[in-house]
């Protein structure tokens, strides 16, 4: 092969591969990872631009400054995803992030915000086991009602985050003679795909088990194949797609508010945070708690833990008031 021929292909064969790794690299985070990361760089961008700063590559100095603006108008948990999507910005540039701890202007108005404003994130009210059959009381008749059970109690009973909610396909579920059993092939802690199964036991009423109430939706919706929940029109027809993130959580407002609570302090986390929380009540380990809801790390399943014995292992409970 001649020289220049040679050439001409290893050129060919590296824009190739350079492409391929910039496909991978866009896949290596989640659609709405990559969503909130550009929308808060531009976000930098605009603030450095207003203010006759160099946004790329930027100086420590105007990141601190950017935090002390915001620092009482977004939430911590905002400025530190903030501070995540510079580094990331920078990172991708080729630059060293402006926006590490390492930074003594950076750091040092960072404790300070968390110390003024404190770090704590606003959660949503977990729906527990009595709130949850006080829901269902509410549900309305026909096809919609009948979705609608399912997709609460599949949801509460397997911890489902809404997005691995929504993402469940009929062919994931498996009917066995201890309940059924759910392949949820990706989630949030599983870019790569790897999956998981999770069992879901048959429930002791027959009202609230999510085993019975699954069968008789896809009984009565007819559906053998492809997404599992799907939107109910008004003729109680079910669409050919399945629901968006935010149908399920405006299902759980729904019937929150029906139900005598303020919806504003449910979503569709609720019934995630439900099962862990109920769980922990109840007296489940924390690694059977971990094995139903995916987390991989205890830290949070701990909080659930806190929140469900706050009364069940009360000092004050125990002195006689």
């Amino acid at each position: 092969m001649e020289p220049l021929v040679l050439i001409e292909v290893r050129s060919v064969a590296l824009e190739l591969a350079t492409e391929r790794a910039r496909e991978y690299i866009h896949h290596a985070k989640a659609s709405s990872t990559i969503r909130a990361y550009r929308s808060d760089w531009n976000h930098f961008v605009a603030w450095c631009a207003t203010h006759a700063l160099v946004s790329l590559p930027a100086a420590p100095e105007s990141v601190s400054l950017y935090l002390a603006e915001f620092g009482g108008l977004l939430k911590p948990a905002t400025l530190q995803r903030r501070l995540a999507a510079i580094a990331k910005a920078h990172q991708a540039a080729g630059h060293g992030s402006p926006a590490g701890m390492k930074h003594a202007a950076v750091s040092e108005v960072w404790k300070g915000i968390r110390r003024t404003h404190g770090a704590a994130q606003d959660g949503k009210t977990a729906v527990l086991t009595k709130d949850l059959r006080a829901m269902l009381r509410t549900l309305p008749g026909g096809l919609l009602g009948v979705r609608d059970r399912a997709l609460l109690l599949i949801g509460f009973a397997g911890a489902f985050r809404r997005s691995e909610l929504v993402a469940l396909q009929i062919e994931d579920c498996d009917f066995i003679s201890d309940g059924l059993v759910i392949t949820l092939r990706r989630s949030k802690t599983d870019q790569e795909g790897e999956g998981r199964k999770i069992g879901i036991p048959y429930g002791s009423n027959l009202e609230t088990c999510p085993v019975r109430s699954l069968r008789t939706y896809l009984d009565a919706s007819g559906l053998t194949g492809g997404p599992l929940f799907r939107p109910v029109s008004r003729y109680s027809r079910l669409g050919p797609r399945g629901l968006s993130p935010c149908g399920v959580a405006l299902v759980v407002k729904r019937y929150a508010e029906a139900a005598g609570f303020d919806k504003s302090r449910y979503a569709g986390h609720s019934l995630r945070a439900g099962l862990a929380t109920s769980a922990a009540m109840a007296g489940v380990s924390e690694r059977a708690i971990m094995n139903q809801t995916g987390h991989r790390s205890a830290a949070m399943v701990r909080r659930y833990i806190r929140d469900g014995s706050l009364f069940s292992e009360n000092a004050a409970a125990a002195v006689g008031l």
